[in-house]
């Protein structure tokens, strides 16, 4: 219990930073849509309750990838539109295919959806590294997988 309070005190902390970061960026539509996109599916109401525990220790990563990404922004706004523009597909493919299900996803949507954040991190801020290798390819090749 001590080690889930710490880690939720520390997505807090970084959820408030990347809030302030974000506050500059109403002026880029695209952006701040995306990213407030992903800060709700991340962190809806009981986000702490009903999150994987393994999963929940990557929400700080997670978090520090959306600052990265917006630091990034400021510097090379079109590298994020173009790697913006290979991810949504997936987003969309997902969505798409956990809203058939109505509630409770396969474990083959749950491992997709924590491989997406993971894709996120690869593309906009490698420096914080993924826990294993994840790219627009290997995406490719287990969705073949699951869908063969």
């Amino acid at each position: 219990a001590a080690e889930m309070a710490r880690l939720a005190a520390q997505i807090l902390d970084e959820y408030a930073q990347v809030q302030k970061k974000l506050a500059a960026f109403k002026n880029q539509p695209a952006l701040h849509a995306d990213i407030r996109a992903q800060l709700q599916a991340l962190l809806p109401p009981r986000f702490i309750a009903e999150t994987p525990p393994a999963q929940i220790a990557h929400f700080p990563r997670y978090l520090q990838a959306i600052g990265r990404r917006l630091d990034k922004f400021r510097t090379d706004p079109a590298r994020d539109a173009q790697l913006g523009t290979q991810l949504a597909p997936w987003l969309t493919r997902w969505q798409r295919e956990a809203a058939s299900y109505h509630g409770l996803l396969p474990p083959r949507l749950q491992e997709l959806r924590w491989l997406l954040e993971e894709l996120r991190v690869s593309l906009f801020a490698q420096e914080l590294r993924t826990p294993m290798p994840v790219s627009l390819k290997r995406l490719e090749k287990i969705w073949a997988q699951w869908q063969g």
